[in-house]
């Protein structure tokens, strides 16, 4: 059995996750990244992406998988991801996220000034992002 760590992930509003992991998958600004037990500290900015967390105890493959937003992993002894939003699969509304999606991608046909251009490009991965992880897990159309 794989070394394990405790794993926490915080939002404004509550605790989402607290437990014990194996590995944790999330997307960075490099990229997506694992983190496992015993991992070199450090501090590193989220994007948002897909979390994937591998329980103890679970299949090779089986994975917990949440869509999270922007935020920073803090990786110690422990692992603490805080982020501004984060859902699991069937707390998705995916037509709230279809129509979020339409909204921003209708914003970015007209022009804008940088800052909101950059703010309307996170709101188009974000809606991007909430739709993928509902339709990896529950396999809908999208």
């Amino acid at each position: 059995m794989a070394k394990t760590f405790k794993l926490k992930v915080i939002t404004p509003e509550k605790m989402f996750y607290s437990d014990n992991a194996e590995m944790v998958i999330v997307r960075t600004t490099g990229g997506d990244e694992g983190f496992m037990a015993n991992h070199i500290w450090g501090c590193k900015l989220l994007v948002p992406g897909e979390m994937k967390i591998k329980e103890p105890g679970k299949g090779k493959n089986e994975y917990k998988i949440a869509a999270l937003s922007d935020g920073f992993i803090n990786i110690k002894d422990s692992v603490t991801i805080y982020t501004d939003a984060a859902e699991w699969p069937d707390e998705i509304d995916v037509g709230r996220a279809e129509r979020a999606k339409e909204r921003a991608e209708e914003k970015l046909k007209h022009k804008q000034s940088s800052f909101d251009q950059t703010q309307t490009e996170i709101a188009l991965h974000k809606a991007i992002n909430r739709i993928k992880v509902k339709s990896d897990v529950y396999d809908i159309k999208k």
